[in-house]
């Protein structure tokens, strides 16, 4: 079934153009990634989709038995409503059968009730509720009364994805879903949840994502927007990669051959008299063309860069029994680590663990309770925040770079000009020449890496990085650090960039616990799942039976009552479904017990959580209802 189909849509912004005559399709059962640098129009692109903007030509046709939905950047939300106010403002027939549903449960209006367990069943609503719970706990969004005025960006994201994730499950229609950077404020745990749920969801989907191991996962289709054109790549990143590679090197082997016919024309065009003929002015427009693709320039993102970076001398950074507590919240017990020359830490763990914390004791931004801190004297932070760019409205990119220099020292004596520099971050000459409030939120998030990295620091201090950059700026990103002679500290939650760049994990695992890990973030958690799944094993073994006894000081008579409709079918569920997950649990222990294979250990680590933690949900529901029939 088609979804959608573009022909030669064009978008114009002034004199910039960033896509001109592309066609694609989108079928039913695609899942498909975006990728393109920060202000080629991606996220114009998906606007244009969903009918907020309009192209300048072109056609867009979208079936009209699919509904679109975008999961976008800025999130639109009402600050006086709760959580579970803001997911119930949902637009779909389910989600408007449970607000009846729960309205009925109020009520004594017979035909009312009626009517509203009419609508549950006609609609498949009676699941709803407990799946967008369980999404949201997913999510780590637990107290469903809190305003959402009172909540983090990152906390707003994360129910904005709820909503969009319910959304989609409520609706039986088609539906076509658009997601823009869906990882960013999102752990790892999350993450891996989300790539699941993607994955096991029969969903269309167009996404936009910086995060490799994400696209791999859920994706089988890449779109790359570039030099105005889209080209489509079907398979995995490194195919996508291996395409853009050998199209390049056809690119420039035609740029050579235009260079060598460019030199002959541009002779022939010195000698040529004001009055021209009909046919040498047709040389001369091909001349122009000729000009056009000579001078192209694919190689300069390429550049190999030796760095003249500050010196360090013996003592780099030593922390000494550091402690550190908000309140009652234990964030650092004792913490001692001392960096060396050249290393590259990654810092990881949950979110509000203590890691932007220990980054700002580091630079002396913020007060440990306790310990020394002794910082070598020829160290120069550079530190990349999450708090943004700092910049005059009318500055123009350029000038923003030259007030730090004129030029970045290499190694070799020899130095690269601020222009320069901000081609290698793909910045063209026409946006440096740009005022900075022009550029879309992805280029100032890169400008504001390229002005922290210009500094010529010799310890960088990264705290993630990689939200709301593109792909092509972290590929770039990563050939630099990788040469960086400094030390580094990254806090992010993205797999891939840490699997490349660190060689050493510090892992905040709550209370103040540090774990010091010499490898990188796939080794550390392939290391802890083994763990994890040896402790669960161990305690499963010596768990004692639980009993489903509950004591009670009341009178039976005063918890009777009839179950609702909904109740009743909830207890026959559990009551199938507790035997078979008992069972499921038993022989998920056996194949623990008698495995040794690391992956497969992880992956029945993970079963046997879920699986517990549902059976765990069902004894507790079971025991519940069945103090309301008063038989516990």
């Amino acid at each position: 079934m088609n979804y959608v189909s573009v022909e030669n849509l064009t978008k114009t912004y002034g004199i910039k153009v960033l896509f001109e005559n592309v066609s694609f399709h989108i079928n039913e059962g695609d899942k498909i990634a975006i990728v393109a640098k920060n202000g080629s129009g991606k996220s114009t692109l998906l606007k244009i989709l969903m009918g907020k903007e309009i192209a300048d030509s072109g056609t867009v046709n979208i079936n009209k038995d699919i509904q679109v939905v975008l999961f976008d950047q800025e999130i639109d939300y009402n600050p006086d409503l709760t959580i579970d106010e803001f997911m119930m403002t949902l637009d779909s027939e389910p989600i408007q059968a449970l607000k009846n549903y729960h309205q009925s449960l109020l009520s004594t209006d017979n035909a009312f009730i009626e009517k509203a367990l009419a609508e549950m069943e006609a609609h498949k609503a009676w699941d709803l509720e407990n799946e967008m719970k369980q999404i949201l706990s997913q999510l780590k969004i637990t107290d469903l009364q809190a305003k959402m005025g009172t909540l983090s960006g990152g906390q707003i994201k994360r129910v904005a994805l709820a909503k969009l994730l319910t959304e989609t499950r409520a609706e039986h229609r088609h539906t076509l879903l658009i997601m823009d950077e869906p990882t960013n404020h999102l752990d790892v745990d999350m993450v891996e949840w989300l790539e699941n749920y993607l994955n096991k969801a029969k969903i269309t989907l167009l996404l936009v994502t910086h995060d490799r191991y994400f696209l791999d996962s859920v994706c089988d289709m890449i779109w790359e927007m570039e030099d105005q054109n889209l080209y489509v790549h079907n398979g995995s990143y490194a195919t996508y990669l291996e395409n853009k590679m050998i199209r390049e090197e056809n690119l420039n082997a035609t740029i050579d051959k235009a260079n060598n016919l460019y030199r002959k024309e541009l002779e022939w065009m010195r000698r040529q008299p004001k009055a021209r003929t009909t046919k040498s002015k047709s040389r001369i427009d091909a001349f122009y063309e000729t000009e056009k693709v000579a001078k192209t320039d694919t190689r300069q993102q390429g550049l190999e860069l030796d760095f003249e970076m500050k010196r360090l001398g013996k003592k780099i950074l030593e922390l000494k029994h550091i402690d550190k507590s908000f309140g009652d919240k234990l964030l650092l017990k004792d913490f001692s680590y001392q960096f060396q020359r050249g290393e590259k830490v990654g810092i990881v763990g949950k979110n509000g663990a203590g890691k932007s914390t220990l980054l700002n004791i580091i630079q002396g931004l913020e007060k440990a309770d306790k310990g020394e801190i002794e910082t070598g004297e020829t160290i120069s932070f550079g530190y990349f925040s999450q708090k943004g760019l700092q910049y005059k409205e009318d500055e123009r990119v350029i000038d923003f770079i030259k007030e730090i220099a004129e030029f970045y020292p290499l190694a070799n004596g020899k130095s690269l000009s601020a222009s320069q520099f901000l081609r290698l971050f793909l910045f063209d000459d026409q946006t440096q020449y740009s005022p900075i409030s022009k550029l879309s939120g992805g280029e100032k998030r890169r400008l504001h890496l390229l002005h922290i990295l210009y500094q010529n620091p010799n310890f960088l201090i990264f705290d993630e990085p990689t939200n709301d950059l593109d792909l092509p700026t972290l590929t770039v990103l990563e050939s630099f650090l990788q040469q960086f002679q400094g030390s580094l500290i990254i806090v992010s939650h993205d797999r891939y960039f840490m699997d490349k760049i660190v060689d050493h994990i510090l892992a905040f695992e709550g209370s103040g616990k540090i774990k010091d890990f010499t490898g990188n973030f796939s080794e550390y958690r392939e290391a802890k799942s083994r763990e994890d799944a040896l402790e669960k094993s161990t305690a499963a073994k010596t768990e004692p039976v639980k009993e489903n006894i509950v004591v009670s000081d009341e009178p039976t008579s005063s918890k009777k009552r009839k179950l609702t409709f909904k109740e009743q079918r909830e207890l026959e569920t559990i009551e199938k479904e507790m035997p078979e997950l008992e069972e499921q649990r038993t022989r998920i222990l056996d194949q623990l017990n008698n495995e040794t294979d690391y992956e497969k250990v992880a992956k029945l680590s993970d079963e046997l959580e879920t699986v517990s933690g549902k059976l765990e949900d069902h004894e507790m529901r079971w025991l519940e209802l069945q103090e309301i029939l008063g038989e516990a």
